[in-house]
């Protein structure tokens, strides 16, 4: 954006782009976080209930871990 737009936007809005743009990347990567470990968890009760194998809760963090790594690239 332009100086002038940017002052357009910081106007209207009261914060700046940049700002506006980690306050989104940080709201993200918490709820992602979040999803995470109620995936993790889940799994793990489910596993001391006897409804999945070990397998299947190793399998469901690597996968939520691998979500995280995707999410943590994209939103640098």
């Amino acid at each position: 954006m332009t100086l002038a737009q940017n002052a357009a936007f910081q106007a209207g809005s009261g914060v700046t782009p940049s700002t506006l743009l980690m306050a989104i990347a940080a709201i993200v990567i918490v709820l992602a976080f979040m999803w995470v470990i109620w995936v993790t968890l889940g799994s793990f009760r489910a596993w001391q209930n006897g409804q999945v194998v070990l397998f299947d809760v190793v399998w469901s963090a690597l996968r939520a871990s691998i979500v995280l790594m995707v999410l943590g690239f994209y939103l640098r």
